[in-house]
């Protein structure tokens, strides 16, 4: 078995995790911020506030998004298919769905420790730390990416560079063909 066999369970497992619990405290960090940034910037508080189920959805979209896309490219690799990740990101979707019906019918189970963390994200800092996390790891992502495009395409030019069929020797004979052609042409 392949080593992205084996990982799959805990790949899965992780991005249920944190998009499940994305999607139960993006409405608490989202009321959170309006009410904060509403208290010191009314105009801004007032249209959060009038559109907050606008920003809700674009906040738990970031986090599905960004899970849906990596954990398909991280057990398929480059070469999955278009039916494959959308089986994937809408099992995890699915899953998410099912998580929090069942969050709300469940009273006193051990989902409720889960909802013991609320209030951590009653503080606006906190709050706007978790909901920036998609978009940082978004942009990390891409960054990285970039990095790793420019490295393969400067080692390319290396190798344009230095042909394959090169070899010191090769420059050694060359240099001393050029010589004894130079001491000849002078004497």
């Amino acid at each position: 078995m392949g080593k992205a066999t084996l990982l799959t369970p805990v790949y899965v497992s992780v991005a249920w995790i944190l998009m499940t619990s994305y999607q139960l405290f993006t409405q608490i960090t989202v009321d959170t911020v309006t009410i904060f940034l509403g208290n010191y910037v009314p105009t801004i508080g007032a249209w959060m506030a009038s559109r907050l189920d606008l920003i809700v959805f674009i906040h738990s979209f970031a986090w599905i998004f960004l899970l849906s896309s990596c954990i398909p490219a991280v057990l398929l690799g480059k070469q999955r298919g278009v039916l494959v990740q959308f089986g994937v990101c809408l099992t995890l979707a699915v899953l998410v769905n099912v998580v929090q019906g069942a969050v709300t019918d469940i009273n006193n189970g051990p989902l409720d420790q889960i909802f013991g963390l609320a209030p951590l994200f009653r503080n606006p800092a906190l709050a706007a730390a978790y909901m920036s996390v998609p978009y940082l790891l978004m942009i990390w992502f891409d960054l990285r990416g970039k990095r790793k495009k420019e490295e393969l395409l400067n080692l390319e030019m290396e190798n344009k560079d230095y042909p394959e069929y090169f070899t010191v020797e090769d420059d050694l004979e060359d240099q001393d063909k050029i010589q004894k052609e130079e001491y000849i042409h002078a004497n």
